[in-house]
This record gives C-alpha cells, sequence and structure tokens, in this order.
C-alpha cells in the first residue's frame, strides 16, 4: 500500500464455517483460486481461522490510510461449468458453485468496508455455464448491496485450452450485459503457460470487445456512437476512417493491405461485388457492372 498499489485482491470472504461447507459437499476441482488455496492450507494446517478475515477491520485501516481499493477475492469460485446433478451420488450442485455462505459473508464484509470509507470490488466467477451468468450478476449484486462486480471472464466451456481468451470474452460479455463492471482478461494461454506479449493483446483485445459489447447491451450513453461511425464509413468505403475506430487497427490495416492491390477499392471477400459499392453507385446515378 505504501508504494502505490491501487487495488488489492484479498480472499477474506473464505472462513472456518466456508471450509467446512466446502468439506461437507465435496467438488470435482475443488478450489481453483490461487489465494484461496493457500488460505485454505493454512486454515487446515494451524487450524485457525483465516487471518483476512479475523483481523479484517485491521486490513480496512491500512487501505484506508492510502486509498487502496480492496477486490474482495472469491475464494471457492466454481472451476468448471457443469451445475446439474446427472446421476445419484454425482457432485452436488452447490458443491460446484461458489458456496451462497461465501457470497453471503462478502456482502458483509462489502458493508463494512464502506462504513470505514474504503471502496470495494467483489470478485466474481471463472467458470460458468452460459444460461447461469445472468442469474448469477443478479444474486451478486443483490448480496453484495449492488457493489461493483469483476468476473474472471468466466469462462463458458472447458474443452477449449489455446482458445480461452474467446471463451472467456463470450461470458464477459453476457455478464457485462447482465450488469458485471469489471472484466478481467483472459489469455489463449489461460490453463496451458504463462502468456507472451502476443497473448496480453490477444486477451486484452477480447475483453475489449466484450466489455463493449456489454454497454451496447446495457444502453450505455454513447456507447453506440463509435460503431455508428464504423458503420458511415463502411457505406462511404473510407479505410482510413475504419482503421481509426477499430479496436486493434493495427490488425485490421494489416488484413486490408495484405490483399491483391485491384482488390483494396472494397473488401476481398466481395471485390466488384460488394454491395455497399453497388448500391452507392446506384444511388449516385451510375451504372454497375454485374460481372466479377
Amino acid at each position: 500500500a505504501e508504494e502505490g498499489v491501487d487495488f488489492m485482491t484479498i480472499h477474506a470472504g473464505i472462513n472456518r464455517r466456508a471450509v467446512e461447507a466446502f468439506r461437507r459437499e465435496g467438488r470435482l476441482t475443488n478450489i481453483v483460486s490461487r489465494g484461496g488455496s493457500l488460505l485454505f492450507a493454512w486454515m487446515e494446517m494451524t487450524g485457525n481461522e483465516n487471518p483476512f478475515y479475523e483481523y479484517y477491520d485491521d486490513v480496512l485501516d491500512i487501505l484506508r490510510e492510502y486509498d487502496v481499493t480492496i477486490s474482495i477475492g472469491d475464494a471457492l469460485r466454481p472451476g468448471k461449468i457443469q451445475l446439474i446433478i446427472e446421476e445419484p451420488g454425482d457432485v452436488d450442485v452447490e458443491g460446484e458453485m461458489q458456496p451462497i455462505s461465501e457470497l453471503i459473508e462478502i456482502g458483509h464484509l462489502t458493508r463494512r468496508a464502506w462504513e470505514k470509507d474504503v471502496q470495494v470490488m467483489v470478485e466474481g466467477p471463472g467458470h460458468m455455464a452460459l444460461n447461469e451468468i445472468q442469474a448469477n450478476m443478479i444474486l451478486e449484486k443483490r448480496l453484495c448491496h449492488g457493489a461493483p462486480f469483476y468476473v474472471l471472464g468466466p469462462l463458458v466451456t472447458d474443452i477449449a485450452p489455446g482458445y480461452d481468451h474467446i471463451t472467456a470474452a463470450i461470458g464477459g460479455a453476457v455478464a457485462a450485459a447482465g450488469g458485471a463492471d469489471f472484466l478481467c482478461y483472459v489469455t489463449p494461454a489461460e490453463h496451458l503457460r504463462l502468456p507472451d506479449l502476443d497473448d496480453v493483446r490477444e486477451g486484452i483485445v477480447a475483453s475489449k470487445i466484450a466489455a463493449h459489447a456489454g454497454d451496447i447491451a446495457k444502453g450505455l450513453p454513447g456507447a453506440r456512437e463509435a460503431d455508428d461511425r464504423m458503420s458511415d464509413a463502411r457505406r462511404r468505403i473510407d479505410w482510413e476512417e475504419m482503421f481509426a475506430l477499430a479496436i486493434d487497427g493495427k490488425k485490421a490495416r494489416a488484413y486490408f493491405e495484405s490483399a491483391r492491390p485491384s482488390e483494396q477499392h472494397s473488401c476481398s471477400m466481395c471485390g466488384k461485388m460488394c454491395a455497399m459499392r453497388t448500391t452507392n453507385k446506384i444511388l449516385e446515378g451510375e451504372s454497375v457492372t454485374l460481372t466479377k
């Protein structure tokens, strides 16, 4: 905090009661949170309460003194998307979901932070079936008193290693539309290795697309403005304006410039059969050669 960190993720919601519920219910993937797993191990090895929960007021005093926002980590977030009991004896639905007890505790911790004038974000799931996301956003907002919700994707399928920036962007768009406030980007290297520079770029761009799609769905003022300008630039076939408006203009330009020179008056997909070009010519009173 003294060095100027703006926010810290602190797993204060996992306490002895939450651990007992976790042990009782059982889970296929156990604990997938790094911080949560370390605290679980420490609590089991020592028999003590989570120190971030036990000494939460002291933590808040530090955060308030240095104007640090707390991201209350969800140590028991789901680590896979399966939430339905298929056969007797299968993993219980509550065992694989983030235990409601932890989320309720995080709601109490949120109020305690606000009472000490500390800003709060609540960390959310990293894996969740597409049809469960909207309900999870509503549940968090109600139990955590409308605190900003920070989701780790979420990934909507578990079988796309190498493409998890896409599975995360799909879930992120739905989450953002449903009320999430902060999307954590996921790279193609997720579950496989540490990301390199290209992985980070791909992950951030995918997350920006998801966030923007969510903003449009929520009807935020000005969210559609760039899209409307892009549509107008496409109508006028103004490539420079399209590149300037694109989320990743550098990549868009590289694709465009890789086309044959004769096709650069329009995209290489349609060439002279470009719908924009044909319609513009007719509306401007010109004739069109209807052959490729």
